[in-house]
Order: structure tokens, then sequence, then C-alpha cells
């Protein structure tokens, strides 16, 4: 895969109140810096079907289940209409959270069943030549859910997932985890308890293995 010319999928996880949103711009400018074209973009959201997705997911009751079919609902429009053009155009999509999310948050974090959402995700990520569309880096910003707890405190007002108790947070980070083991190939771990600087200098350091980007 070259820098010049192939499209590149990279997606950013990590549990809430992780800080992985403040270092993902940051990202795009160097990207355009190269010259790439960047696509920023999140989920569950993305096209204004994924968006009315979003806010209900994020502020309506709903069993894990329901929850988890809105999201891959949510996540195929997106990859429809957003994700694969750009990649087809030689893009580099920035994705604020994936399927890793779902896994994490809705399989390890509400229980729900791991093996319907591994058919979901067969479903809904299935390309034309069969093979499932998987990010080409997923940046993984781990933090303790104590840490997280903290940070969360002085946020927004928090939505449904954001108001859930450290114990959730907790089984989320578990799931990430166990996410990174299956997949180590294309998670780069980030330790998300150090300063700002250093973490963005982690990132950055990320994309120079692999020969994305220039040392800063």
């Amino acid at each position: 895969m070259t820098l010049t010319s192939a499209g590149l999928f990279i997606t950013f996880e990590g549990i809430d109140g992780a800080g992985k949103s403040t270092h993902i711009e940051a990202l795009a400018r160097a990207f355009e810096a190269r010259g790439r074209r960047v696509v920023l973009t999140r989920e569950p959201g993305g096209t204004p079907l994924a968006e009315k997705l979003r806010a209900l997911v994020l502020n309506d009751p709903m069993d894990p289940l329901c929850e988890s079919l809105l999201v891959f609902a949510a996540r195929r429009d997106h990859l429809v209409q957003v994700i694969e053009p750009a990649l087809a155009e030689g893009a580099v999509v920035l994705c604020d959270r994936f399927t890793d999310a779902t896994f994490a948050y809705q399989g390890h974090g509400r229980g729900f069943d791991l093996a319907v959402l591994g058919q979901l995700e067969r479903w809904v990520q299935q390309g034309e030549g069969g093979g499932l569309r998987q990010p080409d880096l997923t940046v993984w910003f781990d933090l303790p859910a104590a840490v997280a707890a903290e940070r969360l405190v002085a946020a927004r007002v928090p939505d449904r997932f954001e108001s859930q108790p450290q114990a959730f947070f907790e089984r989320v980070a578990q799931g990430y985890a166990a996410r990174a083991v299956q997949h180590p190939g294309r998670f780069a771990r980030i330790d998300a308890d150090q300063p700002r600087e250093a973490v963005a200098l982690a990132v950055h350091q990320a994309f120079v293995q692999r020969g994305w980007l220039s040392p800063p």
C-alpha cells in the first residue's frame, strides 16, 4: 500500500474519556501536509441517515439487540455512502469508532452475544470480492476506566453511554483488549494515561512505523 495512490482506512477507538478525538484533527493535518485528501467521519454517524440512528442509540432506551441492529444499520449506510467511495478515490478516511466499538460496548459492556455481533459484522462489512472491510489501522487509546471517569465528570452533559457506571467502562476496556488480541496486526495501542503531548507523539509514531507519515 503506497501513500500516494491507495486509500487508507484508519479508525480510532477507546472508552469515553480516553481523549482520542483530540488527536484525530492533528493527524488529518499531517496527512493533508503530505498531499492526501482526508475524510473525517464518525460512528455511529457519518451520513444523514446514520446520524439520525446515532441520536436514537445515544438517547433512547432500548435493549442490546435493538441497539446493535441500529449501530450496524448506520454502519452499512456509512460504508456504502462515505467510506467505500472515499477509499476507492484514494482518500485517507479517519473514522472516530467502528466495529471494534460495537464489540466493546454492546458485546462486553452490555453483555450481548459476541457470535451474533460477528454475524452482523460479516453481513454488513462484506465487500463485492467476498472479503470483509476492516481498518488498515486501528489506533486504540487505552486508558484505565477510573481515569476516564474522572475526565468525564468535567465533560458535557453525558449521553446514555457516558452516564454508565465505572464497572461498565471496565468491561468495555476489556472488550477492546480482547479485540486487540484477536487482531494484533491492525491495532496500535496508545497509552492514553500520559500528558497530551506524549500521547500525540505516540500516535504520530504509529504512523511513522508504517511508513505513512514522516517523523515529526
